[in-house]
């Protein structure tokens, strides 16, 4: 079920680029006759070659909105929302606790989807218990530590797969949850009540039945924090968050990732110094150590991962604010091997961007590396070509 797609609202307007099954000309293999042994003659065969789809869904872009395509930023609103899909062409909005609800209330994301030449990413921090920003739009959700003392996995699938359902007819195509970090913190700190247990095997079954559900409704999911906040010395919001060494959370903070890998969700990584992963000072979101452990899989025993990779929140939590520009910070994030940055404003959309095409023009970043991630996003959105 590796990078199961997801499916984003629909919208007339939009035309992806056509992939024709091949080109006309034959291939050379088949160019001459052959002869049969009545002596009759073969004529050659016209089969076209398979064209490059990836390649002309690449080329509808230039090498600017390619990078676009790698950003999801926080909006105030539509006039907000519409004016940062307009003018640049970003991948994805997200509707936070400031954001204007009327967005997707009166169905003004409509005008957004319609200002994109592919279909952005509506999303959304949808956990329930304290984080839960449409709840008056869907009805309230208990905390997920509430959820697996009181609920039923089959419960909880039926009472997830309703709200995924009302999330999806407001337009959100991308939940950023379930939590699926370990945790036996109080319920007010940072992960907390968020955390389903402090049992992996509970955070796993329950992380599981929450994926499935929303990927039920048409609506992705992007399981957090990697490699794991749930035994964090702070909150990354305030300042920097140590870990215990990575061989300690070989047995619990990585359980339910390793076994969730292949549920067809995104997986987004915290801004965490990991002992034994990460470099001094270099966060998980923005370390090339912590990205390839998620990529490859056999440093914490799971399947390599080739789905989406997002990070955390790049411009609004101290754990990166403090020691980067947001223009850094999503240019670290993205050369480490990040898929897609987030941050909480469009402020900085232009100079994000213009510094991402400076780092592709000199070399830091490469544009290979920049095609196979706008690629992943159009399989996670659904908007891959079909040839």
């Amino acid at each position: 079920m590796r990078n199961l797609p997801v499916l984003v609202l629909a919208m007339s307007a939009v035309v992806l680029t056509a992939c024709s099954g091949g080109s006309s000309a034959p291939s050379t293999q088949s160019s001459s006759t052959t002869t049969g042994s009545s002596g009759s003659t073969t004529p050659p065969s016209t089969t076209p070659a398979p064209q490059d789809c990836n390649a002309a869904y690449l080329g509808q872009f230039t090498q600017r909105q390619k990078l676009a395509q790698l950003l999801t930023v926080g909006v105030t609103g539509e006039a907000d929302a519409e004016n940062v899909v307009r003018t640049e062409q970003v991948g994805g909005v997200f509707v936070g606790g400031w954001t204007d609800k009327a967005l997707l209330a009166q169905d003004q994301i409509a005008k957004v989807q319609a200002a994109s030449r592919i279909p952005v990413m509506v999303t959304i921090d949808e956990e329930g218990g304290r984080v839960s920003r449409v709840k008056d739009l869907i009805g309230a959700a208990p905390s997920a530590r509430e959820i697996a003392k009181t609920m039923s996995v089959d419960d909880f699938y039926t009472f997830s797969l309703d709200r995924a359902k009302k999330l999806k007819a407001l337009g959100v195509t991308v939940d950023f949850a379930p939590d699926t970090d370990v945790s036996s913190q109080p319920d007010d700190s940072v992960i907390g009540d968020r955390s389903f247990s402090d049992d992996p095997n509970v955070v796993a079954q329950y992380a599981g039945t929450f994926i499935r559900a929303l990927h039920d409704a048409g609506v992705g999911t992007v399981m957090k924090h990697f490699p794991g906040h749930g035994s964090g010395s702070g909150d990354s919001h305030t300042g920097a968050v140590r870990t215990p060494p990575l061989d300690q959370m070989q047995t619990s903070d990585l359980v339910p990732f390793r076994k969730l890998i292949d549920s067809g969700s995104a997986v987004m990584v915290g801004h965490l110094d990991v002992p034994g992963l990460t470099e001094p000072n270099v966060p998980a979101s923005i370390s090339k150590e912590a990205m390839a452990l998620l990529r490859q899989g056999t440093g914490y025993g799971a399947d390599p991962f080739d789905g989406v990779i997002f990070t955390d929140d790049l411009g609004g939590m101290a754990a990166i604010t403090a020691r980067m520009s947001i223009e850094d910070a999503v240019e670290a994030a993205l050369v480490a091997g990040a898929d897609n940055a987030l941050w909480i404003t469009t402020d900085a959309v232009s100079k994000v961007l213009d510094r991402l095409v400076d780092a592709v023009q000199s070399g830091r970043l490469p544009g290979s590396q920049v095609d196979a991630s706008v690629l992943r996003m159009a399989k996670f959105k659904g908007t891959a070509p079909h040839c």
